[in-house]
């Protein structure tokens, strides 16, 4: 279960108990393979999948018949759910795991009171329709405090992970034993944890670093080798960090796996659907002919005007963000969008 503890004024800080019941939000593949992941370690596993018919036919098959239908469970430690509020309410901690685009409307009908629950975001991207992350989502649309809530990062596809490939997990919670309890249930041999709490910074590091794995795809699509890669990630990388530090300054360290190892594996991986998509667009696609080709959302896409949007107020030095908004929202040519960005990089 958990425990409450008083803060100032009127919050209260949660201690995850080792008894503590955990529920899946999200039918996906990284949700998928965490699902995999926590029924190795617990008795039982609420999943809320939201459509009935996924419902059972992951009960009567043991296998989610959408993503990464390989991956077979034992449905006797799992309690799958289709309503929101039955999953909420029998679970301690939530781990979100749905595509930031579908956010609201999974959580839509939500009325069960989260002041009692802990809440990890495992999404890596941001709600395009209120540029908020999940965290700060859940914060303003149920009053959830941010103490207690945590996130799961780091260079992480769901593909290596159901593979058992070995994989470093970031848990990052204000409070590290909760970032350690949560870091339990995830326990196997092929995973390693990692410790923050850096909250913020690891959230918006897991949404840049999508815009940055587009803008690789789209130079990769547009015939770039591989040296002008690695000046377009170093200083993605620089981007990165003067973001963070100018809207979230903190003592972190940049060269973590949290921040350039997420970076790296997003822009590098045949994985990846950021860098799939953004390839797509080198080569000429349009937009939504690439996004309709693709069977899974490429997060950059909305990170991209987000952050545009976002940094309307911060107004921090982002010439390759830039250029993708250029290329993706405002049908720029991507040939000489990347020709001027070169001249900027260094």
């Amino acid at each position: 279960m958990l425990s409450l503890h008083i803060l100032g004024g009127f919050s209260m800080e949660i201690k995850i108990q080792p008894n503590a019941r955990y529920a899946v939000l999200g039918s996906g593949s990284w949700a998928t393979a965490i699902v995999k992941l926590l029924t190795a370690n617990l008795a039982n596993v609420g999943w809320y999948v939201r459509e009935q018919e996924f419902v059972d036919s992951i009960a009567s098959n043991g296998r989610n018949p959408q993503f990464l239908t390989e991956v077979e469970f034992d449905v006797s430690r799992l309690t799958l759910y289709a309503d929101v509020n039955e999953a909420v309410r029998s679970s301690d901690v939530l781990i979100v795991v749905i595509p930031s685009a579908f956010v609201e409307v999974w959580m839509q009908g939500l009325t069960e009171d989260l002041k009692d629950k802990f809440i990890v975001s495992a999404v890596k991207g941001i709600l395009p329709e209120s540029n908020k992350t999940v965290l700060e989502y859940m914060h303003d649309a149920f009053g959830a405090e941010f103490v207690n809530m945590g996130i799961v990062t780091g260079p992480c596809h769901a593909e290596e992970v159901a593979l058992k490939r070995l994989s470093y997990l970031t848990f990052a919670c204000k409070d590290v034993d909760n970032s350690r309890a949560v870091a339990r249930v995830f326990a196997g041999q092929f995973l390693r944890p990692v410790f923050s709490v850096d909250i913020h910074g690891t959230e918006y590091a897991a949404v840049l670093k999508n815009i940055y794995a587009v803008a690789a795809g789209v130079c990769h699509g547009l015939g770039f080798g591989d040296n002008f890669q690695a000046v377009l990630v170093s200083n993605a990388h620089v981007e990165i960090n003067r973001f963070l530090q100018k809207v979230f300054p903190e003592q972190r360290e940049p060269a973590h796996s949290a921040y350039l190892g997420d970076l790296l594996v997003t822009c590098y991986s045949q994985f990846s659907r950021n860098r799939t998509f953004g390839n797509m667009i080198g080569k000429g696609y349009r937009v939504k002919d690439a996004q309709l080709e693709m069977s899974m959302v490429a997060e950059g896409y909305y990170a991209t005007k987000c952050m545009h949007d976002l940094n309307a107020t911060y107004k921090v030095e982002l010439p390759i963000a830039e250029a993708m908004y250029r290329i993706l929202y405002e049908g720029a040519n991507a040939q000489k969008e990347i020709a001027a960005l070169t001249e900027k990089l260094s």
